[in-house]
């Protein structure tokens, strides 16, 4: 008799799963005015494990006078001040750092061993903006000895922001700690699909010594909660990180009140890898920037152009190593791609596989995996030949499928680089430097990595141009953002003002 087939390991639930998360709103945890809860399921079973708080606009207006209350506090309070405690935040991130990676795995599909590594950007965010407001200086100009010009930086106030489901703790930090570093109280509202890891905020907080309501957390579907804390006409700021249409939409909703936005958007980012590229290293970060995070990545490199003479074996090779990867349970140490995150994304990403087999040729993947009969699991897509005319090449897919397209020359490669509406990040293979500058700045897109896959430096601009986003967040840049400079200028001397309206 054959043996049965070993079956897959199922996703393990943490321990301290809690079976409800309710909002943080002034230092205490509370429940929806309405009394109202969603379900929150885990994306390898779609079964609902707890229920979370259903904010709307009363939540939300509770979440801002806390905000409101804590304001003058925590503005007055001194940078090295404010700094100690984002550190006490770090430590106390750290110190949860298995739990951490235990709960984003189970709630967002990533692979366990992938989402450890969240739990230490989140407190580098936190370390790095500690270092930059208590190094940051305010300008100074003088005019000769006659005038003084000096700059004043202060927090704006509170600070609205709105987190994705991918990745979501680390990209909460992400905001939290410039924001914080600022002198801004703020509401958080975490992404619906996802809210688990931030069920961890209050402890943290509390532990770090974060003063009561200069934190505030509200859950809720992004069309109640979201639409709330946007339209708040005590919240000025609204930083959001999510698709480009719900971007689109929060900037026609805060253009009455003129509020500031920044919007890091959807992408469709090309890698052009040119002949005479490493090819071993070019290989190695497609694979890996498509295909890790589940795909579910704003800056995933989705769109390969590789130069003719070297198309027909560099897509047999992606192909060849899409059908490796590992996929599998998110529990799981060995998997590579795990669950996608919800039903509804996941048919989303599925259709645009089902399209993707009518305009171009479909290589590897494209179908479940025959060991996980159950769960929102697809095996790494690869399609070639694609048109530049195509779903699959303009649109973003956000889940572990590839189109692959020639180019010619330089010229074309550009061309094909700039030839949809996103303009988020870009990477560059070659071994001529001279080129790869050229390409760089030809290329439209926010952020360029040449010979190189997407190495995060904390002090550079991020962001997007085009479809991919309005603004910067980054080191100073996120400080520009929570904050208002305000210029004052001191006479030094005796004033020489032209006489109006003296006598004849």
């Amino acid at each position: 008799m054959a043996p049965a087939p070993s079956q897959p390991p199922v996703s393990a639930s943490p321990d301290g799963l809690p079976q409800h998360i309710p909002h943080w709103i002034g230092g205490e945890a509370v429940e929806s005015v309405t009394g109202r809860s969603f379900p929150v399921a885990d994306p390898v079973t779609n079964t609902p494990y707890a229920q979370a708080a259903a904010g709307d606009e009363k939540d939300v207006e509770r979440a801002v006078l806390a905000a409101q209350h804590a304001f003058p506090a925590w503005a007055k309070l001194g940078n090295r001040e404010r700094a100690t405690i984002l550190n006490r935040i770090a430590d106390a991130i750290e110190s949860r750092h298995e739990k951490l990676a235990q709960f984003e795995s189970y709630d967002s599909g990533l692979p366990i061993t992938q989402a450890r590594g969240q739990a230490r950007r989140a407190a580098e965010n936190f370390r790095y903006f500690a270092d930059v407001i208590v190094a940051l200086h305010e300008e100074a100009f003088r005019v000769g000895e006659s005038q003084l010009n000096y700059v004043v930086r202060t927090p704006v106030g509170v600070a609205g922001l709105i987190t994705p489901w991918n990745t979501p703790f680390m990209l909460e930090s992400w905001k939290l700690a410039p924001a914080l570093a600022s002198g801004c109280p703020l509401v958080l509202k975490p992404a619906e699909w996802t809210p688990l890891s931030a069920s961890l905020w209050p402890d943290i907080l509390t532990e770090a010594g974060v003063p009561d309501g200069v934190v505030n957390i509200v859950h809720g579907i992004g069309e109640e909660a979201g639409q709330a804390l946007v339209d708040h006409p005590d919240v000025p700021l609204i930083s959001f990180t999510g698709s480009t249409t719900t971007g689109r939409h929060i900037v026609r909703s805060t253009a009455d009140q003129l509020k500031t936005v920044s919007m890091e958007l959807g992408g469709k980012s090309p890698v052009v890898i040119f002949a005479d590229a490493d090819i071993e290293a070019a290989l190695d970060s497609v694979v890996f920037g498509v295909f890790s995070l589940n795909g579910e990545r704003c800056t995933a490199g989705s769109r390969v152009l590789v130069e003719r003479s070297l198309y027909e074996k560099f897509a047999a090779r992606l192909a060849e190593r899409a059908d490796r990867v590992k996929v599998g349970p998110p529990s799981d140490p060995a998997t590579e791609v795990g669950a996608l995150v919800h039903p509804e994304h996941y048919a989303r990403v599925l259709d645009f596989v089902e399209t993707g087999r009518k305009e171009a040729r479909l290589v590897a993947g494209g179908t479940r995996p025959a060991h996980l009969p159950e769960g929102n699991y697809l095996q790494p897509t690869v399609f070639i030949d694609v048109d530049r005319t195509a779903r699959i090449f303009q649109e973003e897919i956000f889940g572990p499928v590839v189109a692959v397209a020639p180019f010619d020359d330089e010229a074309e490669a550009i061309d094909l680089a700039n030839a949809t509406p996103y303009g988020l990040a870009a990477y560059i293979w070659t071994n001529d430097l001279k080129r790869g500058h050229r390409v760089a700045h030809a290329v439209e897109s926010g952020m360029v990595w040449i010979n190189s896959h997407n190495v995060r430096d904390l002090r550079t601009p991020f962001g997007g141009v085009k479809a991919s986003g309005l603004g910067r967040e980054g080191g100073a840049h996120s400080i520009d953002f929570y904050t208002e400079s305000k210029i004052v200028h001191v006479a030094m001397g005796d004033v020489h003002t032209p006489r109006f309206g003296g006598p004849a």
